[in-house]
Parts: C-alpha cells; sequence; structure tokens
C-alpha cells in the first residue's frame, strides 16, 4: 500500500489515557516524536482517537476544539516530515473494544442496538471527514477499532451507512474497514464488500495471544495459564490447561503440541491475503506486536517472522505501539527498549 507500507500506532495519547487530561495531551506525542518516527524510514502513524477527546458525552454534535487541535497538530507535524495518517475511531458513542463478547461486558456495548447512537456516529465521522478531506497529507479515514460482535451482521449496515456518509462529504479519501472478534482475521468473513475500490480492509494479529500476551494481568487465560513460552517453539502444558479450563479451549485447542514458528503465522496472514485476492481490496494489519516484559530473543524472532510473511504479501502494518502501553518502542522517557526490535520493524 503506497504511503501505509510500514507504519506504528500513536496509541495511549488520543485513546487509552485513562482520564488524564489536557496536560498528557500535550505532552505525551509532540513534534519530536514524529520527527523520530520519520527518521527511523517509517511511512505512515496509525492515530487511534476515543471519541470524548473531540465530543463530550452529553453534548451530540458539539465539536470539542481543544481535542480537535491535537489531531490538527498532527496533521501538520506529519506534513512537515513526510509522513501519512490512518485516522481511527477508538471509542465511539456506545462502544468500547474493552467491552468484549464476555457475558459481563458485551452487554455495555449498546451502540449496535440503539438508532440514536448510530445517528450519532454517522454525525461524527461526518465532522472528521469535512474537517481532514483536504489535508496535506496521505490519509485513510478508519471507521471503528476492534468491533466485538459474534458476526458481522450487526456491524454490516452500519460500516456500509457510515463509509456512504463519508463518501457523500470526502469522496476521495479512503475508508478503511474492520470485522468483528476484534479485527481477527476471521473477522473478515461476511464482512460487508462496499462498491468502492477506495476501501481498504483491516485486521489485527497479536497471535497466539498466549505468546504475545503471556502473563499479562488484563489477558486472563494467559494469566491463568502462567506460562512464558519461548519462540519459536511449542506452548508448553497447554493441554492440560485446557482440561483443567475448559472454556478456553474453543480458542487455543488447536495449538496443542503444535510448532509455533514461521509457518504458523503464514497460517494467521494467509486468509487476510486470500480475501485481498478475492475481493480485490487491500487489506492492512492496523495492530499487532509483543509485550514489551517478554523475552527479547523469542519477542524479535516473532517480529521478523510476521513482517516478512505482511511484507511478502504487500499487506501494510502499523506496529502496536510507538510509546509505552506495554508494547511501546519507547519508554515513557522516550528512551528505546530494544534496538534490535526497532531494526527489524525498519526492515
Amino acid at each position: 500500500m503506497e504511503h501505509f507500507a510500514n507504519g506504528i500506532n500513536l496509541g495511549g495519547w488520543l485513546s487509552q489515557y485513562w482520564g488524564k487530561g489536557e496536560e498528557h495531551f500535550s505532552s505525551f506525542i509532540t513534534e519530536k516524536d514524529i520527527a523520530r518516527i520519520a527518521s527511523w524510514g517509517l511511512d505512515h502513524v496509525r492515530l487511534p482517537v476515543d471519541y470524548p477527546v473531540i465530543e463530550a458525552p452529553d453534548a451530540p454534535g458539539v465539536p470539542l476544539e481543544a481535542g480537535y487541535a491535537h489531531i490538527d497538530d498532527l496533521f501538520t507535524w506529519a506534513e512537515k516530515h513526510g509522513l501519512g495518517v490512518v485516522l481511527d475511531v477508538h471509542e465511539a458513542p456506545g462502544f468500547t473494544f474493552t467491552n468484549d463478547l464476555e457475558a459481563e461486558t458485551a452487554h455495555k456495548n449498546v451502540l449496535f442496538d440503539s438508532p440514536d447512537l448510530q445517528d450519532r456516529f454517522v454525525a461524527l465521522w461526518e465532522t472528521i471527514a469535512a474537517r481532514y478531506r483536504s489535508v496535506g497529507v496521505p490519509v485513510i479515514f478508519e471507521l471503528l477499532n476492534e468491533v466485538t460482535l459474534p458476526s458481522n451482521d450487526q456491524w454490516n449496515p452500519l460500516a456500509a451507512r457510515l463509509h456512504a456518509a463519508i463518501r457523500a462529504v470526502a469522496p476521495d479519501v479512503p475508508v478503511m474497514i474492520g470485522g468483528t472478534f476484534n479485527n481477527a482475521v476471521r473477522g473478515l468473513d461476511g464482512l460487508v464488500i462496499v462498491d468502492d475500490p477506495n476501501t481498504v480492509y483491516t485486521f489485527h494479529t497479536y497471535e497466539p495471544l498466549l505468546f504475545t500476551h503471556q502473563n499479562a494481568h488484563w489477558c486472563v487465560e494467559a494469566r491463568t495459564w502462567g506460562e512464558s513460552p519461548s519462540y519459536p517453539g511449542e506452548l508448553p502444558r497447554l493441554g492440560e490447561f485446557l482440561a483443567e479450563h475448559p472454556q478456553f479451549a474453543p480458542l487455543y485447542g488447536d495449538l496443542v503440541g503444535r510448532r509455533l514458528d514461521r509457518a504458523y503465522l503464514e497460517s494467521v496472514v494467509g486468509p487476510a491475503a486470500e480475501f485481498s485476492q478475492r475481493t480485490g481490496r487491500d487489506v492492512y494489519c492496523g495492530e499487532f506486536g509483543v509485550a514489551d516484559w517478554i523475552e527479547p530473543a523469542s519477542r524479535r524472532a516473532w517480529l521478523g517472522d510476521f513482517l516478512s510473511i505482511t511484507r511478502e504479501h504487500g499487506i501494510g502494518t502499523a506496529l502496536w505501539t510507538y510509546k509505552a502501553m506495554d508494547f511501546g518502542v519507547v519508554d515513557l522517557d522516550g528512551s528505546v527498549r530494544d534496538e534490535e526490535y526497532l531494526r527489524i520493524l525498519k526492515g
């Protein structure tokens, strides 16, 4: 994908900021960071934005100019330093990807059952599209991050409506659509294919989660399993673990006794490449990576294999993530955590 071959996420800035305010927004990412990313030879950034940054939850349709100002700044910096931008709505009215498919949280995502919230979401995108349809850098509008639904049935009509609303305002800006299961590759199955070749389809990959998220406090299955596997290699004691916790067997049963290596990752990415060939649409991996506490040699090996596969298939990518957030290339002070990991990313 021209201008969107090799990028990085700006996670934790205007999304997943955990109640932090203007001081955080003004300091977490600055022009210095964008210049640095460009100096690495990357060609774009993916900007996740939670809607409360640009529209107060209790004020539908009223833009928050202080929030939009930070996005404006990013486009100014990106133009100066020659980077493209994927503008991603990471959290929408009535929806956040953190409310997953589990019964305790899934019911909190009310967007797909609320005509009023859907109207609000469409209007929000009309505002975004009007504001950024003529920026001086290559840009893609990504409709929504990591849809958490058991199928695309409810998402498809809303995605098509959002796409049409953006097209009415910004006829030439590429639009990006991802599928269910948190943008998993399998979420591309049954996803609406709009009659517009300037549409990109996206997936995320942290496979296998038991390796990339091993012992992550927010990942219940990895935390419960408690192992620290290496890559390449097998997942130790997995069969025993699934026998003790059969609720996880549908997700991980096919990994018992399986060697995790480049061939495995090819089996993960392959269906996305096949989707692209079948539909004639570009595909893009908007998130991937390995947690920063994982043993460095394994972390580097996974990244090298994954990027070699996506590059062979011509799939554009954006690593999760630039700064901190448990996956950062740099820490909160801006120091590179692992120069070799960065070298692999730079290619």
